[in-house]
């Protein structure tokens, strides 16, 4: 099976040598997105929330290039510096997200690149192509 980068300028380029996603088949493995303002490669401004969001639109930015959206989305991986945000998490994805979710870990870290307090990566499955 042949595997293709997909890469966007709408979403972060890659901090290091791994590509934004990479699709195998009908299944999309999206790297880690954290909070990146796409055009200046700088952390977003802004609250806790707004923080998660931009990572969902990066997310999203990312899916969108691999020919999905969020919907396709069959795992997340949600990384957090404090656990104690998990509720706000849990609000946020039930905006972008509908039932059913996908399977999903929520992860405490000491540490994610930049400094940021969210980092998320997901796998997805496009059908139909």
């Amino acid at each position: 099976m042949s595997k293709t980068p997909v890469n966007t300028d709408n979403a972060p380029a890659a901090l290091g040598p791994y590509s934004q996603a990479i699709r195998a088949g009908d299944t999309v493995y999206l790297s880690g997105q954290i909070p990146l303002d796409p055009a200046t490669g700088e952390v977003a401004e802004g609250d806790f929330e707004a923080l998660v969001n931009r990572v969902f639109d990066n997310l999203a930015a990312v899916a969108k290039a691999a020919g999905g959206s969020l919907d396709d989305v069959v795992k997340l991986n949600i990384f957090l510096t404090d656990l104690g945000r998990f509720g706000v998490v849990n609000e946020l994805m039930a905006e972008r997200f509908s039932e059913p979710y996908p399977a999903r870990a929520t992860i405490e870290v000491s540490a994610l690149p930049k400094g940021v307090p969210v980092e998320m990566d997901a796998v997805m499955v496009l059908t139909g192509g």
